[in-house]
């Protein structure tokens, strides 16, 4: 049984660092079980059950990135 995906665009991610620093704030968010960061497409896809949205974009906020509406 996979799990529920969602995706999100981050704005200000250019590397790899940017990458790690997403996907570690991320990962820390209850609920979450796999995150990941195409720097190409700038696209977050996060993987868990019952994550919450607003969680997801504080822990982005944290990193020092931010999501596009």
């Amino acid at each position: 049984m996979s799990l529920p995906k969602r995706t999100y665009t981050v704005d200000g991610m250019t590397c790899g660092h940017c990458r790690n620093a997403v996907m570690q704030e991320v990962l820390q968010v209850p609920g979450v079980r796999a995150v990941d960061v195409d720097l190409d497409s700038k696209q977050l896809t996060v993987a868990g059950e019952a994550f919450d949205d607003a969680a997801i974009r504080a822990a982005v906020d944290e990193a020092g990135y931010a999501l596009v509406s």
